[in-house]
C-alpha cells in the first residue's frame, strides 16, 4: 500500500457522532446515531476511528494556502478580485468574523479534535495489544489540530478526552492559549513515548514526528531551551537526513523520503466538488495553485491562486538551487518549452512550483481539477534543522551549533560550503529567519513565522499590530455559544 488513505468507509460513517468534514458548525447538532457508545468493542473499531481522526489532516490544505497568502510571499490571485472573496480579504488584511474560509479552518480543525477525542473518550473500554500506539496517534492528532487552532485563533475552547457535543458550547469557555499549549505538550510527550521510530505503513505518525511537533510548539512559545533539546534529539537520532537533490522533494518519487518527518497523505482515488472541497482525497490546494489555462510539458492547469510575488523570487541568490524548484518563472518556462498559459487576477509571472498540478505516470490520473495526489510535507528535516538553529541562537545557548544546523541547509541549497554563514547574535538570528523564508517558501509557514517573531507589521502590507496577529473567531460560533465568548481584539 503506497500510503494511508484517510477516508472513513463502511459502518464507521454510520456510527460516528461528531462534526464530519462537511459540517459547518462548531459542534454537530444532529448526531447520526444515538448509541455510538456501543462502539469500541474491538481493535478494528479503534483503528477505524483512528482513520477518521487522520481524515481531517487532508483539510489542512486551506491552512497551508492561507498561511502563504496572508504573508508577504504570495497574493490571493484567482480569476478576479471576487473569485473567492474570503481568500482575497485575508490577502488584503481586511478579513472579518464572517469570513467563510476562516470559519472552515475553525470547523475542520475542531472536527479533527472531536474525532481524536472520540477515541480517547472510550480509551479504557476495550484492551488489545498495541492500544497505546493507537492512543498515541490519537493524542498526536489532537495536538496537531489544537496547534493549528492556537496559531490561527489564540484562546480556543479546550476539550480533553471527551467530544464537544451540542449544548456544550453554552458552558465551554475559550481557554487561555497557555493552557492549550500545555495540553499540546502533554499529548506530544505521550505520543513520543509510545510511538515507534518507523511505522510499517507510510503516513502513520512516528516518534520523530511527535518530537518535532513538540519542538515546534516550544519554539512558538519561546521556550528555547526545551525546543533546542528535543529538536536536537530528532537531529541526532539518525532517522532523518536531507535528501541530496532538493528538486526531488516535491515530486511523486520524493514522497515519504528520508527528509519527511511528517507528511499528510493524499491520493487521486476520489475527487470533490466546490460544494465540499474538503471531501476530496486529493490536495485541493494544488489545483488552486495551478497555472491558468496551461498547455505544455510537465504541468497541468489550475486556478492561479496563491501567486508568489517577485520579491519572494528575488530573495534567492541566483546560484541558489532552490529558487527554480520552489517558484516557477512562467515566462522563462514558456520561452524555453513553448508552453502557453493564461493570466488571472494579480498575475505576477510566478507560481508555487512545489504545489502546482503535475502530469504524472500514465497509469494514474493527472493532477487535474481538485484531485491532486501531492502529499503535503508538513514537517521536513530541513525545518527541524532551522528550528533547532533558531532555538540555539535566540535562546543564547550555542551560536556555533546554530550555525552548524543552518549551514547544513545552505550547503544543500548551493551544492557547496562556500556560502556558509559565520555571523553570531542578532545578525545570525536574521540569517536564520531569511533561510526559513527561502527553504520553506510555499509551504504555509511564512505568516506565522513573521507573527511569532514580531516582524509581521513591517513585512505584510495592511497588517495592523495588535489585531492581525490572530484571526477573528467566526461570528456564527460566538452566536452559537450564546454570545458568551469574547472576540479577538479589534475585530
Amino acid at each position: 500500500m503506497k500510503k494511508v488513505t484517510y477516508k472513513i468507509i463502511g459502518i464507521f460513517i454510520l456510527i460516528i457522532t461528531l462534526p464530519t468534514a462537511c459540517t459547518d458548525d462548531f459542534v454537530d447538532v444532529k448526531p447520526i446515531v444515538e448509541n455510538s457508545e456501543d462502539y469500541f468493542n474491538s481493535e478494528a473499531d479503534y483503528q477505524a476511528a483512528l482513520v477518521g481522526a487522520y481524515d481531517l489532516l487532508q483539510s489542512t490544505y486551506l491552512n497551508v494556502m492561507l498561511g502563504e497568502i496572508a504573508s508577504d510571499n504570495t497574493l490571493a490571485g484567482g480569476e478576479s478580485a471576487t473569485d473567492v472573496v474570503g481568500i482575497q480579504e485575508v490577502d488584503d488584511m481586511i478579513h472579518t468574523p464572517v469570513n467563510e474560509q476562516l470559519r472552515s479552518i475553525w470547523s475542520w480543525m475542531f472536527a479533527g479534535v472531536n474525532r481524536a477525542n472520540y477515541i480517547l473518550e472510550f480509551q479504557n473500554k476495550t484492551d488489545f495489544n498495541g492500544k497505546n500506539q493507537v492512543l498515541a496517534q490519537a493524542r498526536f492528532l489532537r495536538a496537531y489540530y489544537y496547534f493549528e487552532l492556537v496559531k490561527w485563533f489564540g484562546d480556543v475552547p479546550l476539550a480533553v478526552d471527551k467530544r464537544i457535543l451540542f449544548g456544550d458550547q453554552f458552558t465551554l469557555d475559550r481557554t487561555p492559549k497557555a493552557e492549550v499549549y500545555a495540553q499540546i505538550e502533554a499529548d506530544l510527550m505521550y505520543a513520543a513515548d509510545n510511538l515507534p521510530v518507523v511505522q510499517a505503513e507510510k503516513g502513520r505518525i512516528t516518534k520523530g514526528a511527535a518530537q518535532a511537533l513538540l519542538g515546534k510548539a516550544y519554539l512558538y512559545q519561546e521556550k528555547f531551551a526545551q525546543a533546542a533539546q528535543i529538536l536536537e534529539t530528532v537531529i541526532m537520532s539518525g532517522t532523518y537526513d536531507l535528501v541530496t537533490d532538493y528538486s526531488t522533494i516535491f515530486e511523486e518519487a520524493g514522497e515519504n523520503n528520508v527528509e519527511s518527518v511528517f507528511e499528510v497523505q493524499y491520493s487521486d482515488l476520489e475527487g470533490a466538488g466546490f460544494s465540499c472541497l474538503q471531501c476530496s482525497e486529493g490536495n485541493v490546494a494544488v489545483g488552486f495553485n495551478g497555472i491558468r489555462n496551461y498547455d505544455g510539458p510537465n504541468f497541468s492547469s489550475g486556478f492561479s491562486f496563491n501567486i508568489p510575488v517577485a520579491a519572494a523570487y528575488n530573495a534567492f541568490n541566483a546560484n541558489d538551487l532552490r529558487r527554480d524548484v520552489a517558484i516557477l518563472d512562467i515566462n522563462a518556462w514558456a520561452a524555453s518549452t513553448g508552453a502557453t498559459f493564461g493570466t488571472g487576477f494579480e498575475h505576477t509571472g510566478y507560481f508555487n512550483r512545489k504545489y502546482i498540478p503535475r502530469k504524472r505516470r500514465s497509469s494514474a490520473q493527472q493532477d487535474l481539477n481538485l484531485t491532486n495526489p501531492n502529499n503535503y510535507r508538513s514537517i521536513r528535516f530541513a525545518d527541524v534543522l532551522l528550528m533547532a538553529a533558531e532555538a540555539f541562537n535566540r535562546g543564547g545557548i550555542d551560536d556555533t551549533k546554530a550555525q552548524q544546523y543552518l549551514n547544513r541547509v545552505r550547503a544543500r541549497a548551493f551544492g557547496n560550503t562556500s556560502n556558509n554563514i559565520t555571523s553570531t547574535g542578532a545578525t545570525l538570528t536574521d540569517d536564520i529567519y531569511n533561510e526559513r523564508r527561502l527553504e520553506l517558501v510555499g509551504e504555509g509557514h511564512r505568516f506565522f513565522d513573521l507573527v511569532r517573531t514580531g516582524r509581521a507589521a513591517s513585512a505584510i502590507p495592511g497588517f495592523v499590530a495588535g489585531k492581525h496577529e490572530l484571526f477573528p473567531i467566526p461570528q456564527i460560533e460566538i452566536e452559537l455559544a450564546g454570545n458568551r465568548w469574547p472576540q479577538n481584539p479589534n475585530y
